[in-house]
């Protein structure tokens, strides 16, 4: 018999959205089952005001969820998917990723202009490395300025400073209901999202069947076969969460169709590969993507940006 469930969580608005959706479809489907959201703050969250890309830790905004699971002081641990390292601690799993919300990047602008209709020299806002490396590739006279925080935290730094424009993810912002703020949408086939974006994952410990048995209703097997085709991707690669690498895989026809990017930071350089294959092994598809962008110069650009 399962006990009550305890659900852990980051703190953000955001976290606290997805854990919230989460309890709700797992109370949907076992309404006698007890549940209850606890709310943990990671190292990530203590160094809001530092760029990640400053930071070389893969499990920034995960380590405590994983400690706290290990310690059987939570049953579950919602992460978004681009935030959960590609190798997890011995004795945990991902039991489910549900299906993936819009994966696109988006734009929001104070003048409701489009990116490419930006002023020159105009301050773009991210942390990312994938979005500088993809922006400047596009403009090299875009100003990168990182824009540090949760999302919330965000876009009070967007209003308040110099920024004309910030790039973030469709996901949060619409999650959030702040989908109006939205001034464009970016192709997300083109200009390639975070490994595992718009998906959740639901970390649970590998021994523990009953859990594994009730997050099995979150699991959604086109968006699973996906997300482990690119995290594949990334793992071969070497690269971790603050990596200029992005990836797209979606399955259509019973397909599952890859691609892959990695560039460098200064956007003069973007090795791109598409390549498809069965869901049913999407991580012989990642590694097979991998070697194709290591082909091409992948890892010379990696080892150019750990120096």
């Amino acid at each position: 018999m399962v006990r009550k469930i305890i659900i852990g969580t980051r703190e953000s608005l955001l976290a606290l959205w997805q854990a919230s959706w989460v309890k709700r479809i797992l109370q949907l489907r076992y309404p006698k089952l007890s549940m209850e959201i606890k709310t943990i703050k990671t190292q990530g969250d203590r160094m809001l005001n530092t760029a990640l890309d400053k930071i070389n830790d893969k499990a920034l905004f995960t380590r405590e969820l994983e400690i706290a699971l290990l310690n059987k002081e939570i049953d579950i641990a919602v992460h978004s998917m681009k935030d959960l390292p590609t190798s997890l601690p011995v004795g945990l799993i991902i039991g489910a990723i549900t299906e993936r919300h819009d994966p696109a990047d988006v734009v929001i602008s104070k003048s409701g202009v489009k990116l490419l209709d930006l002023p020159k020299g105009a301050v773009v806002g991210t942390s990312s490395l994938r979005r500088r490396s993809q922006l400047l590739n596009m403009r090299q006279d875009f100003i990168i300025k990182d824009i540090c925080g949760n999302l919330n935290t965000r876009i009070r730094k967007f209003a308040e400073q110099d920024y004309q424009a910030v790039v973030l993810a469709a996901a949060g912002i619409e999650r959030l209901g702040w989908g109006d703020k939205i001034t464009e949408r970016l192709n997300p086939e083109e200009f390639l999202p975070a490994i595992g974006q718009g998906a959740l994952g639901i970390e649970i410990r590998q021994s523990d069947k009953g859990i594994l048995d009730l997050v099995a209703v979150l699991n959604h097997s086109n968006t699973d076969s996906a997300v482990r085709a690119e995290r594949a991707m990334l793992r071969t690669l070497g690269g971790g969460c603050q990596t200029p690498v992005g990836a797209l895989g979606l399955v259509v026809d019973d397909k599952l169709m890859l691609r892959g990017l990695i560039g460098s930071l200064d956007g003069t350089r973007i090795l791109k590969a598409v390549d498809s294959g069965s869901p049913d092994f999407p991580e012989v598809l990642g590694q097979r993507l991998a070697s194709s962008l290591i082909d091409q110069g992948a890892g010379e650009i990696l080892k150019q940006i750990r120096n």
